[in-house]
């Protein structure tokens, strides 16, 4: 997914430009401080206050170059329009979050928002049209039957979740003004790998294999996750 979004914040905006991004639930700030070694000046938004806790423990470990490019804030994806003015962010990440949230699209009206205009909205959501895909591949032939026609499903925390369907949410974006320029599947060959799988010896063939199938057809259709990347008019 790094790689997905790096490609295209290159084909968006010129080489050695830093940008304003603002990392909607940024969890524990993988995505926040990679960019912020590159040279970007991020926002990270975060609710839940050990997850805060963490990211703010991990920014205190990087150079003092590094820390003054990262501010750190408490609070809900869906008060954005609180905490920062219109068109203050060049790119917006909002990964792992639509899931948890009943009705998303206020949530992504407000990350609109505040996007600049040509700015990058990047969202990394469940894959609606591929919730048997899990349970049938693991042999729960009862959950697989279960999961045709639904939009909900049992996450890996036991939390009863959201899934969201490429259609709506392109139609969505499109609806806010930052219409989907882009979409890759995230996990095609791996979703089933747990947690603490060991790497295999050659980690770059498997990455190699899973981001050629997330820009491929039919296989990024059947991907666990879905990274989708629209650009405000």
């Amino acid at each position: 997914m790094a790689r997905q979004l790096d490609e295209q914040i290159a084909s968006r905006f010129p080489v050695g430009q830093r940008l304003k991004v603002l990392d909607v639930g940024m969890g524990q700030g993988t995505q926040a401080l990679r960019l912020a070694r590159a040279g970007h000046e991020v926002t990270g938004l975060e609710s839940d206050p050990g997850m805060l806790a963490t990211a703010r423990s991990a920014l205190e470990a990087e150079p003092e170059g590094i820390r003054r490019r990262v501010r750190l804030v408490e609070g809900d994806g869906r008060d954005t329009g609180v905490h920062f003015l219109p068109g203050a962010f060049d790119v917006v990440l909002c990964h792992g979050v639509l899931m948890y949230v009943a009705e998303p699209d206020g949530l992504l009206a407000g990350l609109a928002r505040v996007l600049a205009p040509g700015g990058l909205l990047s969202l990394l959501v469940r894959n609606g049209d591929a919730l048997a895909m899990r349970p049938g591949l693991a042999g729960d032939w009862p959950a697989a039957l279960a999961a045709f026609g639904t939009d909900t499903y049992t996450n890996r925390l036991g939390l009863r979740v959201r899934a969201d369907r490429l259609d709506a949410l392109t139609a969505t974006l499109a609806g806010i003004g930052a219409p989907l320029t882009a979409w890759y599947g995230v996990r095609v060959f791996t979703d089933l790998a747990p947690d603490d799988a060991v790497l295999p010896a050659e980690p770059e063939a498997l990455l190699a294999a899973e981001e050629r199938a997330g820009r491929t057809d039919p296989y990024r259709s059947v991907a666990a996750l879905l990274h989708l990347c629209g650009v405000r008019g």
